[in-house]
């Protein structure tokens, strides 16, 4: 494991802290308990970082034997990035226009999907596969560009499912429940893109 891998990590950590809170301010009095636990949100810039780290560090011992890990535990870190980035995306665009559903919110899902796999498309390379001959490859991308188009249908298909058609349960409010859409497709996704990139994008 390199001094650098725990650098990023640290960055990548803090990026999701900054993006989770602005996530919260958004959804706000939406989510459960948020005025216990509003106060304490900003340890969220020491906790993301901090988690990512020690994660990181456990995977690099652990990868001793099997590099695979390593570059899954990368590759999550990436995603959980990912993820913060499609959901804080997300939820500017519900929140500016006050839709949660419908096509509008096939649309926003979409572009936030977007916008995330392009973060990941330049983390994945240069971090997690350490692909760092060039910075951009149009072959490569073009590979990524098929995978994306798949992971997006998955991605959007899974989120459009959850959201307009089961609608929101366990008493959850529609803005919430927007978001458990979104995470679904997202968990989904992860699987197909990792496996992918790994063996067909950045082999």
């Amino acid at each position: 494991m390199k001094k650098i891998d725990i650098t990023v990590s640290l960055i990548i950590g803090f990026l999701i802290g900054v993006l989770f809170l602005f996530i919260s301010e958004i959804l706000g009095e939406k989510i459960p308990y948020f005025p216990i636990i509003k106060y304490y949100l900003w340890l969220s810039l020491i906790a993301f970082p901090l988690l990512a780290s020690i994660g990181i560090s456990i995977a690099g011992l652990i990868s001793e034997k099997f590099l695979i890990i390593y570059q899954a535990a990368k590759w999550i870190l990436v995603g959980v990035l990912n993820t913060f980035i499609d959901l804080a995306i997300l939820n500017a665009f519900m929140g500016y226009y006050k839709t949660y559903k419908g096509p509008l919110y096939i649309l926003f899902k979409a572009i936030s999907f977007l916008t995330a796999t392009i973060n990941s498309y330049l983390w994945n390379k240069h971090w997690t596969f350490s692909k760092r001959e060039k910075f951009f490859v149009v072959t490569e991308y073009s590979k990524f560009l098929i995978v994306i188009t798949i992971g997006l249908t998955i991605n959007i298909s899974i989120a459009g499912f959850v959201v307009n058609i089961i609608g929101p349960q366990f008493g959850l409010q529609k803005e919430i429940w927007a978001n458990v859409g979104a995470i679904t497709a997202v968990l989904v996704a992860w699987i197909w893109n990792f496996l992918v990139s790994k063996f067909f994008v950045f082999k």
